[in-house]
């Protein structure tokens, strides 16, 4: 079965800037890599359910399901929880209420507003193939692993 993962870029355009964090040494996988906030559906959840959910415990930022808007997809042929694949919808929002502050500090060591020209280098593939083409207006969907 492909997992399901929803993930979300908060975009502040007047500044130009996106929410990060950076995964401790801790995280089950990507040690000390920079990524989006992410994380898997729950069984009956709807994808923009996981996305709202995943953001507010990872960041503390609250967001409406309807101010979401999908800006990529993308699809991998294998991962670290998901040896079926799984799908991630990445959706990006321009509204929220709160300060992104690092609301699981084992599995993360930093949530920051990171500026869209400045995006660091040590990042996930999947989800920095994501960002960078959000940013740049490019392609909506991404194949990771597929022959």
């Amino acid at each position: 079965m492909t997992l399901l993962v929803a993930a979300v870029i908060v975009h502040d355009k007047a500044t130009n800037r996106v929410v990060l964090l950076q995964r401790s040494q801790n995280a089950k996988f990507a040690q000390g890599m920079w990524d989006l906030p992410v994380g898997k559906s729950e069984p009956g959840e709807p994808i923009t359910e996981t996305a709202v959910r995943e953001l507010y415990e990872e960041t503390g930022l609250t967001v409406k399901p309807e101010s979401l808007k999908v800006a990529h997809i993308i699809h991998s042929a294998w991962g670290v929880e998901a040896p079926n694949g799984f799908l991630t919808v990445v959706f990006v929002t321009h509204e929220w209420t709160g300060e992104p502050e690092n609301r699981e500090p084992r599995k993360h060591s930093k949530v920051c507003w990171v500026g869209g020209d400045t995006i660091p280098a040590h990042f996930v593939e999947t989800t920095a193939s994501a960002l960078r083409s959000y940013l740049a207006l490019g392609p909506d969907v991404s194949l990771d692993g597929w022959r």
